[in-house]
């Protein structure tokens, strides 16, 4: 019996895997929102998942819409994959190694294999910079570090906060922090000259410390940051701004157009200007948010299939 139950899906899977309509790059919430829009679209969808998404990183979080509780980032995740796949989303485990042009449509390299799709959508992205530091991922996962003000600066209220930043990111995060506490510090590990606004954060009263941090150490329900020569300083909360990296390099393989920051610029409905190519979510340039990669990628997935009608011949000429 649960053999022959098996059966439509290795259809399904193989079907979608061997012929899709369009590729989705990256399992994370707007990756999976397209797939869910698209899907409903009755179109033919693979996911490919490198795995870990960023949001699988957020221990909860109060700011997702629909959960005044809270909801961890895992549990989003499942959600949306769920939700996905009752639609005939197929996500395969993968990397995509490279992309490239075919006629009107692309051909991917997924683990050594060639998969063409019509339409593909980038949803891979961004790699955080974490201080380089023992225990900091642990600190992470216990939401003592994070990464996002915007996320769960609310948390923050009333509470001794450091920010530590490399250059004026770090001394803006610092200074937005200060809607909700009057105890932030600063920890300034970069070149002085990197600090540009040092008499903002004066007139602030953010506190600013000009020192190399050796190590984060946990004491229960608080974050202890050892700092210059040994000196000991206690944090109900620390905040990563060093930054991020974009997924973007298969894009720049097509020639992609990316903004300053490396991140891809796209039009009103998530185009790149590749034709064909989409993107959605944190590897696009905008406010890393997940309610912003939805909505991106609800966008991308209904100009996706309205093109792809088009391109059938499926819609009424004006």
């Amino acid at each position: 019996m649960r053999g022959r139950a098996l059966r439509p899906l290795a259809r399904r899977l193989a079907h979608a895997v061997n012929d899709p309509e369009v590729l989705i790059v990256g399992a994370g919430p707007a990756g999976l929102t397209a797939a869910t829009y698209l899907g409903r679209f009755r179109r033919r969808i693979l996911v490919v998942d490198a795995g870990e998404p960023r949001a699988c990183w957020i221990p909860v979080s109060h700011n997702m819409p629909g959960f005044p509780a809270g909801i961890g980032g895992s549990d989003i995740l499942k959600r949306m994959r769920e939700q996905a796949e009752e639609y005939g989303a197929v996500v395969m485990s993968g990397r995509v190694e490279t992309l490239a042009r075919d006629g009107d449509g692309f051909v991917a390299q997924v683990d050594g294999r060639a998969i063409h799709a019509r339409a593909v959508l980038l949803a891979t992205g961004v790699v955080d910079h974490h201080p380089d530091l023992p225990g900091v991922e642990r600190a992470v996962q216990r939401s003592l570090v994070r990464v996002c003000p915007i996320c769960d600066g609310y948390e923050a209220t009333d509470k001794a906060v450091a920010v530590i930043g490399h250059s004026d990111k770090g001394a803006r995060e610092a200074a937005f922090m200060r809607t909700y506490s009057d105890r932030v510090t600063l920890i300034h590990i970069g070149s002085a000259d990197a600090l540009s606004r040092r008499d903002e954060l004066d007139r602030l009263g953010v506190e600013l410390i000009l020192a190399p941090l050796e190590a984060v150490e946990l004491e229960q329900d608080r974050v202890t940051a050892l700092t210059w020569g040994g000196q000991t300083r206690a944090f109900d909360l620390v905040y990563s701004a060093l930054g991020t990296s974009p997924n973007a390099e298969l894009a720049k393989g097509l020639d992609a157009r990316l903004s300053g920051d490396g991140r891809l610029e796209v039009d009103l409905h998530q185009t790149t200007s590749v034709p064909g190519l989409y993107a959605a979510g944190d590897v696009v340039r905008g406010l890393n948010q997940i309610a912003v990669a939805t909505a991106e990628a609800a966008v991308a997935a209904t100009d996706i299939h309205n093109r792809l009608r088009q391109a059938d011949g499926l819609t009424v000429a004006d």
